[in-house]
């Protein structure tokens, strides 16, 4: 009998996520760091034309969308897209789609209903759900996760909702929820940065009322966000502080976790060779 939890997407346990697609040469260095896959975040374009040659360059690294738009990219486009790089990459390309958020979309009606038409589209053209994971907060699209895809990407949360999230979808669903860092031992900078890319979420109801859901008081969720609030969400100190936040994760029930550098491009490369050794990474000999 085949196992399904051996069905799941198999990314690695760590990757990292970006506002943006990165560079071909930027993702070898990835890939040679022991990461097993790089999360394309910011709505990219449903010609996803940034992947091959990320694919091309590398040897395994996975390249993931953290999320295509339901609203700006037509499923059809999109779904010849995904054809498209499967054909050339056979299993290194999951699609991560999701709805984005009330305040900044004009179509944005009934989110959920047009959540569920866009999955029917790409059944249509026979993108197979098990290369496919939605952006998922609460429980009702991370049950709708569960049934239609391979599982759930949730953004800017905390281990105690990936506790909430296994119990919701159970074990044989992938799990992967992205976590933001910021490596210096100077809290204060770390929050700093921190509170500037956080700010923007705080005025998003989806995930002011997920924060509210996890305990968080009205107090915490408004601007600029309580210290308990962008600590919970950013971790910061050393590689082993960080990394133990990140593996936090992993040991509440994701298979993945997704991180996400703060701070300028530059810090990019440097923080991530940092962590690896910290997180057990395996370097790529090269």
């Amino acid at each position: 009998m085949t196992d399904p939890v051996a069905l799941k997407p198999d990314l690695g346990f760590f990757g990292v996520w970006t506002a943006g697609p990165v560079t071909p040469d930027e993702a070898v260095e990835i890939e040679r760091l022991g990461y097993g896959a790089v999360w394309v975040g910011a709505s990219p374009a449903a010609d996803l034309s940034f992947v091959e040659p990320i694919l091309e360059k590398t040897q395994a690294l996975q390249v993931a969308t953290g999320i295509v738009n339901i609203w700006s990219a037509p499923a059809d486009e999109v779904a010849d897209s995904y054809h498209r790089i499967e054909k050339a990459y056979p299993g290194r390309f999951l699609l991560g789609v999701g709805v984005g958020h009330p305040e900044h979309t004009q179509e944005y009606t009934k989110p959920y209903d047009a959540l569920v038409a866009y999955l029917d589209a790409l059944d249509a053209k026979t993108v197979p759900t098990s290369r496919r994971v939605l952006a998922a907060l609460g429980p009702k699209v991370l049950k709708l996760a569960r049934d239609r895809s391979a599982g759930a990407h949730p953004y800017l949360t905390t281990p105690e909702h990936t506790v909430q999230a296994r119990e919701l979808v159970g074990n044989t669903v992938f799990l992967a929820p992205e976590h933001k860092v910021v490596l210096t031992t100077d809290a204060a900078a770390a929050r700093e940065l921190g509170r500037q890319t956080v700010d923007f979420y705080l005025g998003l109801s989806n995930y002011v009322n997920n924060w509210k859901r996890l305990g968080f008081s009205d107090a915490d969720v408004e601007r600029p966000g309580s210290d308990k609030l962008i600590d919970a969400v950013v971790a910061h100190g050393t590689t082993d502080a960080i990394a133990a936040r990140l593996t936090e994760h992993l040991e509440s029930g994701a298979d993945h976790v997704a991180i996400q550098v703060l701070g300028d491009r530059d810090r990019l490369l440097p923080t991530l060779a940092e962590l690896a050794g910290a997180l057990g990474l395996s370097r790529v000999a090269g």
